[in-house]
């Protein structure tokens, strides 16, 4: 036994998914779908309308020629006397032409060889009144019978139509209906397919330029052009989602450059520890101060990549933590990398602040730096209590910033003197001053100190 009727059988394509895979993969084309089943679906109604309308128009028109040549006939029908007769006329041809005559039930006149088509007049005579049947004998025949006016219903009267040439005329509006209707269809669907393709040609420009604009360097934008109503809708929502894509990569790109900022001092102190290691011989103590230094610039390198990445997933820094001041700050300078003609001191009392000791370092950090770069000779720092929390204030005796320059200290990229011969990227001012916000504090600029520079950390007490 073949195994064929063993394997199992491949489940039949459903009605909904066959549509679905024949559909146009094109919005043009399913628009223009629709259009044309619709302009299909109403041709095919007034098409069935019109030719009902105009069959039935036939038809009593066709009824009309009976009665009236019925009525012709009926004058030549004497119901004067006890017995009906029919009078001799120049008229005669008309009862060669399908014409019954009857009185009463009894046939007087019909036409020769009339054959069948007698039974059927007799039938209908018989049945009295004027009535009207349709029959088909080799051709279509209409057949009407009227009763001639004063015989009270002795005399009858029946006419026969060939039906031909009026079948013949409703087949030919029939063909002439349903050739206009293919001939609307393909206007409809080729002008639907240009209105479309007109309609949607914004759409096609809109993902051009989608696709060539840059989210980051361009200011270009959808809502800047004239649209219709549906379009410019589509197009603000596009520019939103634009604006927050460029918000995520200027956050993004901020991100980096504040890790690349912070992290390059820790990294530093791990480079020349190495090379320091390599290029001379250690002893084990030696060695080990060498091992514990790498492993608070990697714990510092840590503590700077969880506080950054908090802050940038969380917007707010929630974690719970005070830190003592002085111990941090002291702590802090330690780490400091600091020309060897500097000298810093670290003021005030032991206070506690309502930040995480790695936050407030981090705060605390680029200020320090940027004071240690500029300074001639001493930079203080202070820590004291104020009424709304503590303060940390960074004091050097530098060249202090230009006045012209103050309203821009705290933007991303931005440097007094970017040839001044001292590195930086601008970035670790501005980081400052977010952290501490995020924080629920602020770092200003005191434009009043003179000389050299000074700057006021404020955070909540803790």
């Amino acid at each position: 036994m073949s195994d064929s009727h063993h394997r199992p059988r491949r489940p039949a394509a459903t009605a909904p998914a066959l549509l679905h895979r024949l559909a146009p993969r094109t919005l043009r084309g399913r628009l223009s779908l629709v259009a044309l089943i619709t302009a299909t679906l109403l041709m095919l109604v007034l098409t069935v309308a019109f030719n009902a309308v105009a069959q039935r128009r036939l038809q009593h028109q066709a009824d009309d020629e009976l009665r009236a040549r019925a009525a012709a006939v009926a004058t030549t029908v004497d119901t004067s006397g006890t017995k009906v007769r029919v009078l001799e006329t120049s008229h005669d041809d008309l009862l060669d032409a399908n014409v019954w005559i009857y009185a009463g039930r009894h046939l007087l006149e019909q036409p020769p060889a009339a054959g069948p088509l007698t039974r059927v007049a007799n039938a209908l005579a018989a049945r009295g009144g004027q009535r009207c049947l349709t029959t088909t004998i080799h051709r279509p025949l209409r057949l009407c019978s009227h009763q001639v006016p004063g015989a009270r219903g002795r005399a009858t009267v029946v006419t026969a139509l060939d039906l031909s040439p009026y079948r013949s005329s409703a087949d030919t509006l029939l063909v002439g209906s349903l050739a206009l209707d293919a001939f609307m269809l393909a206007c409809t669907y080729a002008l639907t397919r240009l209105a479309v393709g007109r309609a949607l040609r914004p759409v096609r420009t809109m993902t051009d330029q989608a696709i060539q604009w840059s989210a980051v360097a361009s200011e270009e934008r959808f809502g800047s052009k004239r649209h219709p109503a549906e379009l410019a809708r589509l197009g603000t929502s596009l520019d939103a989602i634009l604006d927050r894509i460029r918000t995520l990569l200027r956050h993004e790109r901020q991100l980096t450059g504040e890790l690349s900022h912070e992290l390059r001092t820790p990294l530093s102190r791990i480079i020349a520890e190495l090379d320091w290691w390599h290029t001379r011989p250690r002893s084990l103590a030696q060695t080990w101060a060498t091992h514990r230094v790498i492993a608070e610039a990697a714990e510092s390198m840590r503590s700077i990549c969880d506080t950054l990445l908090d802050d940038a997933r969380n917007g707010a820094l929630t974690a719970p933590g005070t830190a003592d001041l002085l111990p941090t700050l002291r702590h802090l300078v330690q780490l400091l990398q600091k020309p060897s003609h500097l000298a810093i001191s670290v003021e005030g009392s032991h206070l506690d602040a309502g930040v995480p000791p790695a936050l407030l370092e981090r705060i605390v950090s680029p200020l320090l730096t940027n004071a240690c770069r500029y300074a001639h000779s001493s930079v203080t720092v202070r820590a004291y209590r104020a009424p709304d929390g503590v303060r940390v204030d960074v004091i050097d005796d530098g060249p202090g910033v230009p006045p012209r320059f103050a309203g821009q200290l705290f933007e991303p990229g931005q440097r007094t003197d970017p040839g001044d011969g001292h590195s930086g990227a601008g970035l670790g001012l501005p980081l400052a001053q977010r952290l501490a916000r995020s924080a629920g504090g602020e770092v200003t600029y005191d434009p009043g100190h003179a000389p050299g520079a000074r700057f006021v950390v404020s955070l909540p007490a803790g």
